[in-house]
């Protein structure tokens, strides 16, 4: 089993900052893809961002050129840097892993979720 961790959310006003965090324990082997998904209240959960192993990255849209994923592969664990944030980034983020368990079988993980509220 894998657990995921995040931390970071809070409120934040429009045109400010988060970093999120999120870190992965457990019968880990190996973590392959690591990600962000973000579900805001009526909507479905979409995909945010998504790292690699070897730290190829892809965003949606709306947040490309404001938010950074990168990773700490010694740790294992994920980042999101969100800059210049709007009042539609408010959502619950939540951190989604891949990979290889110590018994290798392939696993997966989501956080447990962390809100990040936008406004003035």
């Amino acid at each position: 089993q894998v657990q995921l961790v995040e931390s970071g959310g809070g409120v934040v006003q429009p045109g400010g900052s988060l970093r999120l965090s999120c870190a992965a324990s457990g019968s880990v082997l190996i973590i392959s893809d690591m990600g962000w998904y973000r579900q805001a209240p009526g909507n479905q959960r979409e995909l945010v961002a998504i790292i690699t192993r070897g730290g190829l990255t892809r965003y949606v849209d709306s947040v490309k050129g404001r938010f950074t994923i990168s990773r700490d592969n010694a740790k294992n664990t994920v980042y999101l840097q969100m800059n210049s944030l709007k009042p539609e980034d408010t959502a619950v983020y939540y951190c989604n892993a891949d990979g290889t368990s110590v018994d290798h079988r392939y696993l997966e993980a989501w956080g447990q979720g962390t809100s990040v509220t936008v406004s003035s």
